[in-house]
């Protein structure tokens, strides 16, 4: 089938409504219909990870106090995250998915994108094939787990679609109609556009998205400084433009802490499973590192963070003696919110080099014990200085990475 330019689709992007929130009123019927907030810990301190759309309506969303989100909804209900939950729902979607098309990547727990080939790119059999899919998730996996899926000549625009009918919304972008099409929104609604991004905007005389759009390329790489502005010329135009690279720069785990564990122990004891947790990903992915680099956050404005660089690793027991190093600095005198752990300068295994004094067998330590762990459960080989806060912070989802099973 020859499809004109004009009609010319390409890329399927799928977005799970308030996905958190539905997993739950998937699970429990009796929250369903209610304004509900997910929250890391059951904690006035803390705040939601995410809302349902009764929530939503009191201007309840991701970031949201609990003490604010009570204020605007007092009836709210508040529970308490559940993320290997919400992983298992993620892959039983995933399979429902592929059932209709491959996806081409998943983007996080709640987002993915495929690539619509042959007769797919006609927008009939598009849309037809997008309903068939948020059926069949309702169908095989829940009927509380909706989704708005857009379709476009590009990946930005189809996340863009995406975004335009929520809940349980479906959006066509034809290459045709842009960027007419797009009018209605606003620049904020761009992906890529935030609050910085805004401001510059207006300082312009940019405040609709029909000015955005009638600027030229070289308007556009003038405002963004660079390549990037050139990219949104061309995507807001329908261009399916190549992705550019991204490289892996880092790799850690925060958490905020528990009120029980507000103390300069229980920051310390978690500061060093946050550091096992994130060795652990450092062999399963391949990375070596040669920099440590640890922060605490205090209730009040006081942060303190500190690093220290080593030879290249991955050993656990080496990387728990940096940290050891580092901690003296803490000052343990107020009360610690939130401790993070993160590796950087990562180097892939390919390209590392072997100490000339090392000890090939603890080369190979760590990697018997994931083998060990993977098998029999994540905590059977463990240190034994962590046994008394294993169920401190536990394994959570992140915006760019989705744990495996095992690792809950």
């Amino acid at each position: 089938m020859n499809l004109s330019a004009s009609s010319r689709l390409r890329w399927l992007f799928l977005d799970l409504n308030s996905f958190f929130a539905s997993c739950e009123q998937q699970e429990n019927p009796k929250l369903r219909g209610k304004p509900i907030g997910i929250v890391p810990l059951m904690a006035e301190t803390t705040c939601c990870l995410a809302a349902s759309y009764p929530a939503k309506a009191f201007g309840i969303k991701t970031g949201t106090a609990v003490w604010d989100a009570r204020a605007r909804c007092p009836e709210i209900q508040f529970v308490l995250a559940n993320h290997a939950t919400y992983t298992r729902y993620h892959h039983k979607i995933l399979e429902v998915v592929d059932r209709y098309i491959p996806i081409d990547k998943v983007l996080s727990i709640d987002e993915m994108i495929c690539e619509l080939t042959g007769s797919q790119r006609n927008p009939e059999v598009a849309i037809l094939l997008a309903k068939q899919i948020k059926a069949g998730i309702e169908k095989h996996v829940g009927a509380c787990l909706t989704s708005s899926v857009g379709l476009a000549p590009n990946r930005f625009l189809a996340k863009v679609g995406s975004d335009m009918q929520k809940p349980n919304g479906l959006t066509l972008l034809n290459k045709g109609d842009l960027p007419q099409s797009l009018f209605r929104l606003q620049p904020r609604d761009l992906p890529g556009i935030g609050a910085q991004m805004e401001l510059r905007l207006h300082k312009q005389g940019i405040h609709t998205m029909k000015q955005l759009c009638h600027l030229s390329q070289d308007d556009m790489r003038a405002l963004w400084g660079g390549v990037v502005g050139e990219r949104f010329y061309l995507w807001l135009r329908g261009e399916d433009t190549p992705e550019p690279e991204h490289h892996h720069y880092s790799m850690g785990h925060q958490h905020v802490l528990e009120p029980a564990l507000r103390h300069a122990e229980g920051a310390w004891a978690v500061g060093k499973k946050l550091l096992v947790k994130a060795a652990v990903r450092l062999r399963k992915e391949g990375f070596f590192t040669k920099r440590l680099f640890a922060q605490i956050k205090f209730l009040g404005d006081l942060y303190w963070a500190q690093e220290i660089r080593f030879e290249e690793t991955q050993d656990t027991l080496k990387l728990l003696t940096a940290l050891r190093s580092l901690w003296p600095k803490y000052p343990s005198r107020d009360k610690p919110f939130r401790v993070g752990i993160t590796f950087v300068d990562l180097i892939p295994k390919t390209r590392h080099q072997l100490p000339l004094f090392g000890n090939p067998r603890r080369e190979f330590l760590g990697e018997a014990m994931d083998k060990i762990n993977t098998r029999y459960g994540k905590e059977t080989l463990s240190l034994g200085s962590l046994y008394q806060y294993k169920s401190a912070a536990p394994t959570r989802i992140s915006f760019t990475r989705i744990p495996d099973a095992a690792e809950f």
